[in-house]
């Protein structure tokens, strides 16, 4: 019995260190968010990368060539994007008010509505809800985040060239930790194979969406399609809600056309989330990459309490590379189980795993 209580209160204790150790971490990411956030943006980078610089390499250019190219790609991509963003919030700038006249209308139009029907409203609640300096403080912080995105864009840059750089050496340092008890590299492989195949599925279906959403606009005649085009893009990776937010923005400008505008922008961006999110996005990622909606809910208030709006875009992947690296730990794959979706979620993580490890074990 004393043995007994004994194992309880080690228990206990060690369940009190991990609660404790838990909390310095948390901690220490939100006062280190300013080293790793770019960090993490370059890592995420440099894994969508790999592949590429692989392929340059199998075409025997030498590693300072093919990672020169991929850096390349990457600032022509990201300085497209950040090009039309730039171009399209001053085209949004100089429409505010604009936008500002017609909102007044659309709301003096259901307050009279109201009113006809006898529910007592305030006549000057447009002027008291509808603040213009609001509108174009959060223009102009907008167009200030984008400059502060590319000044960090440099330093993200400079950390991916130092990662590219130290995975053209990684195979090397991995075939000589093989030898070390306890070491396994097709775990690792594994690892990285399944994060960049969902970064970028990921990418890709938020590409799509965000040129289906900006066509869909475009097609019924709202202005700036391209910028909601890419909010629909960026939106896409914030799980449950993302598109909820992107789809904000138009509708309000649909319904300055008329209530069928509205409801048919609604209708298209619903239709776009539903085909991509619920059926294309889970069919290319497989059962086995899924998470928890629970899950994904939570580390979308968790990563954003940590790091921010950065931290809602990121909560997905790095709570999927949370998972994948947990699935590869024999002692801690109970909690990949508890993070992945549906019930037998355990057993064909243990299967796939195992399955997976022996495939790589056969390659080598």
């Amino acid at each position: 019995m004393n043995l007994f209580n004994k194992r309880r209160v080690n228990a206990g204790a060690r369940f009190l260190l991990v609660a404790a150790c838990f909390v310095v971490v948390v901690q220490g990411l939100k006062v280190a968010a300013p080293v790793l956030l770019p960090f993490a943006l370059a890592m995420f980078l440099a894994i969508l990368s790999l592949p590429l610089m692989w392929g340059l390499k199998r075409h025997r250019l030498p590693d300072w060539l093919a990672i020169l190219l991929c850096v390349l790609v990457n600032v022509a991509v990201l300085g497209a994007v950040v090009l039309l963003a730039s171009q399209s919030i001053r085209e949004f700038q100089a429409e505010v008010p604009k936008y500002r006249q017609q909102l007044v209308a659309m709301t003096h139009g259901i307050l009279t509505w109201l009113t006809d029907r006898g529910v007592p409203v305030n006549p000057n609640a447009p002027m008291e809800l509808i603040d213009l300096g609001a509108v174009l403080d959060f223009a102009h912080g907008t167009v200030g985040r984008v400059a502060i995105l590319v000044t960090d864009g440099f330093l993200v840059l400079i950390i991916m060239i130092f990662i590219l750089a130290e995975a053209t050496v990684f195979g090397d340092k991995l075939r000589a930790m093989a030898g070390r008890r306890g070491f396994d590299p097709a775990r690792l492989s594994k690892i990285v194979r399944e994060v960049q195949q969902y970064l970028g599925i990921k990418t890709g279906v938020s590409l799509a969406t965000g040129t289906l959403a900006g066509t869909w606009v475009a097609t019924l005649g709202l202005d700036l399609p391209i910028l909601w085009g890419l909010v629909a893009f960026v939106m896409n990776y914030i799980p449950t809600i993302g598109w909820v937010i992107g789809l904000v923005p138009p509708l309000l400008l649909g319904l300055f056309g008329g209530l069928g505008k509205g409801l048919l922008v609604a209708a298209g961006y619903i239709g776009i989330h539903v085909v991509l999110t619920n059926f294309v996005e889970p069919t290319l990622l497989g059962r086995k990459l899924g998470l928890s909606t629970l899950v994904v809910v939570l580390s979308l208030l968790f990563w954003g309490w940590v790091w921010g709006p950065i931290g809602m875009l990121l909560s997905v992947p790095l709570t999927m590379m949370l998972k994948i690296a947990l699935e590869n730990t024999d002692d801690l794959r109970w909690v990949a189980t508890l993070l992945a979706q549906g019930r037998d979620a355990g057993i064909s993580t243990a299967a796939e795993h195992d399955r997976t490890l022996g495939e790589d074990a056969d390659d080598e």
